[in-house]
């Protein structure tokens, strides 16, 4: 009953936000996520005994996000310039934003570098430190923030559809792996998964794609259920990523933040996987 609750709180929220808010609010819906998940993540890190600054690790997560939001979009400007001979004024123009999203990447590289030089403590922390502080703003802000982008190149519809398929796959997922499980998918990470509760999954979630991209881009269906496919894959990876770092730690969930679901990891980590092909998809084939 508690799950049931967070999730009928949650929900209308998240969906709230994409459908009935301009762009900025689910930029902003999606950097609240990032920075709630990166608690977390510095969490989980310390059980495996992996030390990650706040400060340059939070700083670099927002900002990523936010590059990825802006990146790689054009908008109009308004100029006015003679035409040469003819005595008539030209009076718009486009500027180009180039993702930044690299360069945020690139100093944090140099901070959290320079962080390691400033300890001055040789050992073989220093490589998993740094490397789990680079690999903060990749694993999680990069993804939240190519949402904000979809959302923003391609309406709220686009988001939407990433969100149905997810859960329409998880759900395959647990329906089918209780009804036919019985082959464990990876038991030394998550021991309830199934085989046959994935095929389920990447099934319904490839036909969730296939059915509902039809309304939202003009992609032949062959297309779409590839990226259906792709993305129900994807997002079994990333829940298993997300296990193995628990186990790792030792930890059941990533926090108990949210009631019966445990924490904004435990809820995102398949978008995180997911999201990038996605992004990939409405850049550059929808």
């Amino acid at each position: 009953m508690t799950r049931v609750l967070s999730a009928l709180v949650l929900l209308p929220v998240v969906v709230g936000t994409i459908w009935f808010l301009p762009e900025q609010a689910t930029l902003l819906l999606a950097l609240v996520a990032a920075v709630l998940a990166f608690r977390e993540y510095c969490a989980i890190a310390r059980g495996v005994g992996v030390s990650v600054p706040g400060g340059i690790g939070g700083v670099a997560v927002v900002l990523v996000a936010c590059a990825m939001w802006l990146g790689d979009r054009s908008s109009g400007f308004s100029s006015t310039s003679l035409l040469p001979g003819s005595g008539e004024s030209f009076t718009e123009g486009w500027a180009f934003h180039s993702n930044q999203a690299a360069l945020v990447l690139l100093s944090a590289f140099i901070v959290a570098g320079a962080i390691s030089v400033a300890r001055g403590r040789p050992g073989p922390a220093v490589l998993s430190d740094a490397a789990a502080t680079l690999f903060a703003p990749i694993y999680i802000g990069l993804p939240l923030g190519a949402l904000a982008w979809v959302r923003a190149a391609s309406g709220r519809e686009a988001v939407l559809l990433l969100l149905a398929v997810i859960v329409v796959s998880d759900s395959a997922q647990y329906y089918t792996g209780r009804a036919f499980g019985r082959r464990p998918l990876s038991p030394t990470i998550s021991p309830k998964k199934t085989v046959e509760g994935a095929i389920g999954g990447m099934v319904f979630g490839t036909l969730a794609m296939a059915a509902g991209g039809r309304y939202v881009f003009a992609s032949p269906i062959w297309m779409l259920a590839l990226l259906g496919a792709a993305i129900s894959l994807l997002g079994i990876i990333g829940d298993l990523f997300e296990s193995l770092l628990k186990r790792s730690a030792g930890v059941k969930d990533s926090s108990n933040l949210i009631p019966g679901h445990g924490g904004v990891l435990d809820r995102i980590d398949s978008w995180l996987f997911a999201a990038p092909v996605y992004y990939m998809f409405v850049r550059f084939a929808a």
